[in-house]
């Protein structure tokens, strides 16, 4: 359902997008996850036909973004961060102006508009103003505007961003519904808990796809080991580990450190007596199954 090859986007000099390939399937919810600046939003509106690559292609529904955009538009729904909601109209009022855009006809609508009232559980909030909403309540409006014409594919751009977490919670139920549906999601996030919930996740840092698997692949994929260091004085520890050979990467996670080291090169007895020597009292190393968060700044780490 959605295809690129080599897509790129240069902005001058700049190259926010760098030769991605991807292949997202049919009812398969599918996470972009990554810092702020890695091309996530970019990535997507080349997806939308919004921006027009440098270089590659792009095939959305079977049909080349480039060449027949206007076909892309009639099969795609698309959210961006700040959805255009009328704060004067209403929930209902504001659907209804969203359906006239796509030109659903009356019956259509007469049907969708319930079932999607239902589904998000909005039915008690269809009078009141868009602007009295809460922020999860905008985000349900705005995911039920963008699905009035019924899109094959939906892209969504940080959707949950400053949401509450039961809020979050309520809108993934949502999306995983839709999939079950046969919908294809795309969702780029911020959030190392929400790209759990994807079938597959893309992890993008400086442009590139670094990493492009289930989660659970994902994690299980360095060639390192994780362990969990406890030791009093993380700054400090942090300093001594990083300098050690056959340490990839020691990053703060709570009240503990999460070090990636090279089986091979060292060890977590050696780092043990290498911190007891320097005057870390009690520092003790275990290993751990790493999070999809510390797999993805360790990939970040090696790849700068």
């Amino acid at each position: 359902m959605v295809e690129t090859r080599n897509l790129t986007r240069r902005f001058g000099s700049l190259q926010a997008v760098r030769g991605l390939d991807l292949a997202v399937q049919r009812g398969e919810i599918f996470g972009l996850l990554g810092p702020d600046g890695a091309g996530k939003t970019t990535t997507l509106r080349l997806l939308c036909g919004l921006l027009d690559p440098s270089e590659g292609q792009v095939r959305v529904a079977g049909h080349d973004v480039t060449r027949e955009s206007e076909k892309v538009k009639d099969c795609i729904g698309y959210m961006a961060q700040r959805f255009g909601l009328y704060v004067d109209l209403t929930a209902e009022e504001n659907m209804r102006f969203y359906a006239d855009l796509f030109g659903v006809p009356g019956a259509e609508r007469q049907a969708l508009m319930p079932r999607l009232l239902r589904m998000t559980r909005m039915e008690p909030f269809r009078n009141r103003r868009a602007g009295n909403l809460s922020g999860g309540m905008k985000q349900k409006l705005a995911l039920m505007c963008t699905l009035l014409h019924r899109p094959q594919v939906l892209f969504l751009d940080e959707p949950s961003s400053g949401v509450d977490p039961l809020s979050r919670r309520d809108f993934w139920e949502l999306l995983r519904q839709l999939a079950r549906d046969g919908m294809t999601v795309f969702v780029t996030t911020a959030y190392m808990d929400e790209a759990e919930r994807c079938d597959r996740v893309g992890l993008m840092h400086r442009g590139r796809l670094l990493r492009c698997d289930s989660p659970a692949a994902i994690k299980s994929q360095p060639e390192e080991e994780c362990y969990e260091a406890l030791v009093r004085d993380l700054r400090a520890a942090k300093e001594v580990l990083d300098k050690l050979p056959g340490v990839s990467s020691a990053e703060p996670a709570g009240a503990a450190l999460h070090v990636f080291l090279s089986p091979s090169v060292t060890s977590a007895a050696a780092l043990e007596r290498e911190l007891l020597d320097r005057g870390f009292e009690a520092a003790t190393i275990r290993r751990i199954v790493p999070s999809l968060e510390d797999v993805f700044i360790y990939l970040i780490r090696k790849a700068s």
